[in-house]
């Protein structure tokens, strides 16, 4: 069967637009059985982003590798058959009738990309022509033209239904003070998941209840063991999510634990905690290290003067924060009585900590290339990595090592992410079955009541 015949069996055509290849450059093999078409124009935009250092630019390499290694198969313009059972070819069309051409103007690179599907939609009209983007413009175009138009989406979820870490069980008093009585209860309450949580409240009685984990090797369900409700670097927990969460960031054998959850509900503070008391106090690590995207990530720092750290302190300085708000609460009453309102720190600082190495801060830019064993590694707005850029982090992690991801899917900062696409959201419904994986919502803000109310309705 020639190229002709191969491409006339196809189902569908799709036409990938270039923010789909930066953001994956594996998308031509997602819609298998199908004819996967990219424009010439999506060819000369992604040579645009090849000479930079940060992810774009690293995708857009690939894509290329990718369409370079396609092309010792066969001439392009005419369609390789992919590994998946599908065909790709590269087009250089992107005319348009004069009735369209009189809405889109044909100078604009997306224009030109729309024309291209235009172009495949007129030459098959027995078939379904899909035009593929991440940008919600292009797709709006698309539709003005008569053409079908779908987001990216091959590693979404369906983030209303996503994977909380913790089952709710409204019962009677009786049955939250019965349960707290035994060992170790018959799991007859539905969970699945390893490292699960299962919560028993009272109606209208929300204080009075119980948290348990469950353990899916012997189907039982168990108090926690890993947290008391002692305070983890002066810190307590102050809701049933929050013991959780502590439960599983000070269980050695949980190795990835990822926290959702909006302003004000403690993610990161929690994490530091559980990060500062397992390296500093516990010694089970030799390094707490504490990073997060620079916005947009992998981003340089810039040339500007002043040391690295100089550098990146305005995209740290909510660690900073959180770190200082727990070296202070270790400190006593008597302490901070003596030393009075404005006086230095009579514990360790900061400062002290990052020089002799045992707490480092860095963007995720310096991150990529390391391998960091014997590590507990707090990975912070996670929200804004995709899912690419995820599996980039995690591999990172050596042996022994614990990685915590901390975010909230409703604040991303970085374009072509969603609740549903970003990587956060796709670790907790990946991972959820997991021996090694833990995952925690956090749904009760505790930074303040102006926060919480913010949070809820602004």
């Amino acid at each position: 069967m020639n190229e002709d015949n191969e491409k006339a069996s196809m189902d569908k055509i799709y036409v990938l637009d270039t923010n789909v290849v930066i953001h994956d450059p594996q998308a031509i093999y997602a819609y298998p059985k199908d004819l996967v078409v990219i424009p010439i124009t999506v060819i000369e935009e992604t040579d645009q982003f090849k000479k930079g250092l940060d992810e774009k630019s690293r995708n857009a390499r690939q894509f290329s590798r990718i369409l370079d290694g396609l092309r010792k198969q066969n001439s392009l313009s005419k369609g390789v058959k992919l590994k998946n059972g599908g065909m790709l070819q590269v087009s250089l069309a992107h005319e348009m009738k004069s009735d369209v051409n009189d809405i889109l103007i044909t100078d604009v690179n997306d224009n030109l990309i729309l024309g291209t599907a235009y172009k495949f939609k007129q030459n098959n009209p027995d078939k379904e022509v899909i035009m593929v983007s991440k940008d919600a413009n292009v797709r709006i175009k698309a539709d003005a033209i008569g053409l079908k138009a779908i987001n990216y989406e091959a590693e979404a979820i369906n983030f209303e239904e996503l994977y909380t870490g913790v089952l709710k069980k409204e019962v009677s008093g009786k049955q939250v003070d019965d349960f707290k009585k035994q060992a170790e209860v018959k799991n007859t309450f539905g969970l699945s998941c390893y490292n699960q949580f299962l919560l028993l409240y009272e109606k209208d009685k929300f204080k009075h209840h119980v948290i348990a984990k469950y353990h899916k090797d012997e189907d039982m369900v168990k108090p926690l063991q890993f947290y008391k409700g002692e305070p983890i670097w002066g810190i307590k927990a102050l809701n049933p999510e929050q013991e959780a969460a502590f439960d599983i960031l000070l269980d050695d054998s949980v190795k990835i634990v990822s926290l959702i959850g909006i302003a004000g509900t403690g993610k990161t503070l929690l994490a530091l905690a559980a990060g500062l008391q397992k390296t500093i106090q516990e010694e089970k690590y030799t390094k707490l290290i504490v990073t997060r995207p620079i916005f947009p990530l992998g981003k340089d720092i810039g040339y500007l003067p002043g040391s690295k750290k100089e550098k990146y302190n305005p995209w740290m300085q909510p660690i900073y924060d959180n770190m200082e708000i727990l070296l202070q609460s270790r400190e006593s009453e008597g302490d901070r009585k003596e030393k009075g309102k404005f006086g230095r720190k009579k514990t360790s600082s900061l400062d002290e900590f990052l020089d002799y190495g045992f707490i480092e801060l860095e963007p995720l830019t310096y991150i990529r290339g390391r391998s960091l064993p014997d590590q507990f590694m707090i990975v912070d707005e996670a929200q804004n990595l995709s899912p690419h850029e995820m599996k980039t982090i995690i591999t990172r992690a050596g042996d022994r090592t614990k990685v915590v991801l901390t975010g909230d899917p409703y604040q991303i900062d970085i374009p072509y992410l969603d609740s549903e696409s970003n990587g956060l959201s796709v670790v907790v419904d990946k991972f959820k079955d997991e021996r090694l994986s833990g995952h925690v919502t956090l749904v009760k803000g505790e930074r303040s009541v102006l926060a919480e109310m913010a949070a809820k309705y602004l």
